[in-house]
Order: structure tokens, then C-alpha cells, then sequence
């Protein structure tokens, strides 16, 4: 059943539903926009297309590739939130290149960890969680449908049902550090992307992409290190 609306009215319903289409179009921009985030070229042969937004990535590797991972969207003004990582190093992070005034800690999100993540999920692009334990599918499914319909990209450390793919370390080497003393001169690391049955394969010198160094060719990766 339809009423029939005067003029006044009509138009003022008419120009709302311009505003609307504005805001769709503005929405939908943005989101094509950010349909990916990018990551540090040193990734990119695991990860051509950087992060998808609106996906879970699963890291069973050290905090310190995490880092890594965050730099490049942090470093292009995206705010990154961070939750359930007690030990996650400021001095660390920024020598990754993360913006700190950009990035949201929270330390211990309790018992309902999962209703913290969500409501992270409205407002931030980025997330890394190490969850304090396992999710079940359907609370996965629930938190997968929250962040697409947010475009917000997590990073969980450790695994997770349904993730986009499980990055990985086979191997990793560490030069420069004597017994107790002497320079970090490289930290490499052998990262494997497996998904849906393919692997690809790359070393990554994690002590070359962290920017604080103590001498050319030299860094100290303090809190970083697994």
C-alpha cells in the first residue's frame, strides 16, 4: 500500500535518497580503494597482491614477521590494532616502520576476547591477534562475516579455522651474534604461504627490514626476537 506524499515531502524524501546514493558511492570507493593492503616488497613473492581486506591470515611464525607485515600498511597511514600480544615491543615495532600513533594496543582482552576483536574490527583496518584460545567454527564464521562486511584484514598468530592461508617459517639463521655478545648482521628466515593445497616459497632477512640499526648493515631486533 503506497501514501501519497506532497510535494515538500517528496522532494525532501528525494533528496535523502541522493545523500544515501553519495555515501554508498563514497563507501564503495573507498572500499574498492582498500580492497588490499600492501606489504613490504621483501613479501611479495608469497604475497603479489598484498593483504586482501576482510581476510584472516593465519601466522605460525614469530612476532617479528607480524611486525613486518604491519609496516607497510602502517607506513601508508592505515591505524593497526593489536590485541593479546603482552610482549608486542614498541621499540621493536617502530623499527619495523609501524607508526605507533597510529597503532592501538590492548595487552589482555579477558575472557571474551572475541567481542574485543569485533569491536576492534569496526573501527580499524588491521588487526593482530594472538587469541588466548581456540575459536570454534562458528564463532569463526561469525568473526569472518563481521570482518568483510568491515574490510578489516586479521592477522592471527597461530592458527585459525578458515583462514585465508597459513603463512609459515622451515628454517631460520641468525648472523652476526657470538655467545653472549657482538651485532645482529642478518636474521634470515625461510616463510612458506600455503593455500588451498599450493606452497610458495621465500627467504626474508627480517634484520634488513627492521630500520633501526645501530651501524650500516646492523640492527638489534629488541623484543623481536621469537
Amino acid at each position: 500500500m503506497s501514501l501519497p506524499l506532497s510535494s515538500a515531502s517528496a522532494a525532501s524524501a528525494a533528496e535523502q535518497l541522493r545523500e544515501l546514493q553519495e555515501r554508498i558511492h563514497l563507501l564503495q570507493g573507498r572500499r574498492n580503494r582498500e580492497a588490499t593492503y600492501a606489504v613490504l616488497p621483501a613479501f611479495s613473492p608469497l604475497l603479489p597482491y598484498g593483504l586482501r581486506a576482510g581476510a584472516v591470515y593465519s601466522l605460525e611464525a614469530p612476532l617479528s614477521v607480524a611486525m613486518a607485515l604491519l609496516a607497510a600498511p602502517s607506513a601508508e597511514g592505515h591505524w593497526c590494532g593489536v590485541a593479546g600480544i603482552p610482549d608486542f615491543g614498541a621499540e621493536a615495532a617502530a623499527g619495523f616502520g609501524i607508526s605507533l600513533e597510529r597503532t592501538v594496543l590492548v595487552p589482555d582482552p579477558g575472557e571474551r576476547w572475541l567481542v574485543t576483536v569485533s569491536a576492534l574490527a569496526d573501527v580499524l583496518p588491521l588487526l593482530l591477534v594472538r587469541p588466548p584460545a581456540l575459536a570454534s567454527g562458528g564463532e569463526a564464521s561469525r568473526l569472518s562475516s563481521r570482518l568483510r562486511e568491515r574490510g578489516c584484514t586479521l592477522l592471527i598468530l597461530g592458527s585459525w579455522p578458515q583462514a585465508e592461508g597459513v603463512l609459515s617459517v622451515e628454517g631460520s639463521r641468525w648472523n652476526g651474534l657470538g655467545d653472549g655478545h657482538g651485532h645482529l648482521r642478518s636474521h634470515r628466515v625461510d616463510l612458506v604461504w600455503s593455500q588451498r593445497g599450493k606452497r610458495r616459497t621465500t627467504i626474508v632477512d627480517l634484520a634488513a627490514l627492521h630500520a633501526d640499526s645501530t651501524q650500516p648493515g646492523e640492527a638489534r631486533l629488541s623484543g623481536a626476537r621469537p
